[in-house]
């Protein structure tokens, strides 16, 4: 059994007024680099983007993170890879704000943490 991370790339980022809407691509890898780095107790980080962001961090694996670009929504991707991930036995923790998605993935089985836990690791 693994312990997988499930991070909402949109919602961390937007949770910052740090100015990441003038250039989501960037944000989206500043956030890529510092999961890379990051010391969680995490043996995979899947980091799903959407939109815009996508230009900034290549689909694919880098070491012991993931990213996965929606097609769409990245909710629906969340939801996706969180179900996939239990569906193997993983124990699934997903970052994001937002209270539907949480209850989604809590009925998954997941453990649901907001934006600010995930920044305080980083």
């Amino acid at each position: 059994m693994s312990t997988v991370l499930v991070v909402d790339g949109a919602n961390v980022v937007g949770s910052r007024p740090d100015g990441w809407w003038k250039d989501r691509a960037g944000a989206a890898r500043r956030l890529h680099e510092g999961l890379l780095v990051a010391d969680t107790p995490y043996d995979v980080v899947v980091l799903v983007l959407e939109g815009a962001a996508k230009g900034g961090v290549r689909a694919g694996r880098d070491g012991h993170a993931r990213t996965v670009h929606a097609p769409k929504d990245g909710d629906a991707t969340i939801v996706a890879e969180t179900r996939a991930a239990a569906e193997r036995g993983d124990r699934v923790t997903v970052v994001t704000a937002d209270r539907m998605l949480q209850a989604q993935v809590q009925g998954l089985g997941a453990l649901a943490l907001g934006p600010g836990w995930l920044l305080d690791q980083l």
